[in-house]
């Protein structure tokens, strides 16, 4: 839900800022890239984070004694490592 009304506020500034540009205001850059740098790290956001698995992994997977509830699903959910690589995973209980 905040994650939505940011991106909206971002990209109606973004375009009140470029109609600006276009009529002469020559300041109206700034704003531009701050609201381009908001609305690509909100869209991009979840790309960066891993998704929710619906089991317990493989082999060579531990728990990691961390524990949380996803605010999204409102779901508990354990973390698990691989010590090698140091991969994380997050499983829904």
């Amino acid at each position: 839900m905040l994650r939505n009304a940011v991106l909206g506020f971002s990209v109606v500034v973004l375009v009140f800022c470029i109609l600006a540009t276009a009529a002469g205001e020559t300041e109206a850059w700034v704003p531009i890239i701050w609201c381009v740098i908001v609305a690509a790290g909100i869209v991009f956001e979840r790309y960066r984070y891993k998704p929710l698995e619906p089991g317990a992994p493989g082999p060579g997977w531990e728990k990691t004694g961390e524990r949380f509830v996803d605010d999204e699903s409102g779901q508990t959910v354990t973390v698990y490592s691989q010590r090698e690589t140091g991969e994380r995973q997050y499983v829904r209980d």
